[in-house]
């Protein structure tokens, strides 16, 4: 995990810990994904990929806990490995391997935004200006446009735990789905042992 991507993951943490179910119900109880969208219809196309901060988020949970299904409602940028679309995943109905798919918003989050760069990420850019001014980069709306939320939808059977563990080494922070009639079950708890050695940022979803 970079400095940079650790930064954002706090800030991004922070700005969303104040009501963990924000990623499912916005406040007047709307569902969430219509207020996502609002922040996911530019045109990736458009933008400068040297100015998308990216941010890996695990999506972890026990099997059957919804996990894929809030992945899907989330995202706009879909992958090939994504959303269970293997066939033996959908014969089995579970998740077998790690999907990514993403979602970009567009500006930064105020809370990510107006956070400041870690001190071995800024530069002294150049405005092409006539009077030759530069100016330095302190906060990420100096560097990025964009975030980019790259989910990685991990499997919850116990029997792949390894491949949870594989994906554990390339997220920023976790999010972890919780069956609201069940609660807390055997791999929910192993997930969050998991989520407690890769990373410092965890949202839960219920």
């Amino acid at each position: 995990m970079t400095d940079s991507s650790s930064s954002a993951a706090a800030a991004s943490s922070s700005s969303s810990s104040s009501s963990s179910s924000a990623m499912m119900m916005d406040g007047g109880g709307k569902p969430a994904s219509a207020k996502i969208a609002n922040a996911t219809t530019i045109d990736p196309k458009t933008l400068d990929p040297s100015r998308i901060l990216n941010l890996n988020v695990g999506v972890l949970g026990h099997v059957d806990s919804g996990k894929t299904s809030l992945v899907k409602t989330l995202s706009t940028l879909l992958s090939t490995a994504s959303l269970d679309k293997s066939a033996q995943s959908r014969q089995r109905g579970i998740t077998l391997d790690l999907g990514f798919s993403a979602f970009l918003m567009h500006p930064l989050p105020s809370g990510v935004g107006d956070a400041p760069l870690p001190e071995g990420e800024r530069i002294v850019v150049d405005d092409d200006n006539e009077d030759g001014n530069v100016r330095e980069q302190k906060y990420y709306k100096d560097a990025y446009d964009a975030l980019q939320i790259t989910l990685v939808d991990c499997p919850g059977h116990a029997s792949l735990i390894r491949t949870i563990i594989g994906g554990a080494q390339i997220i920023d922070m976790v999010l972890l789905v919780v069956d609201a009639l069940k609660g807390i079950q055997t791999q929910t708890a192993e997930c969050i042992v998991i989520a407690e050695l890769c990373c410092r940022d965890l949202i839960v979803a219920l």
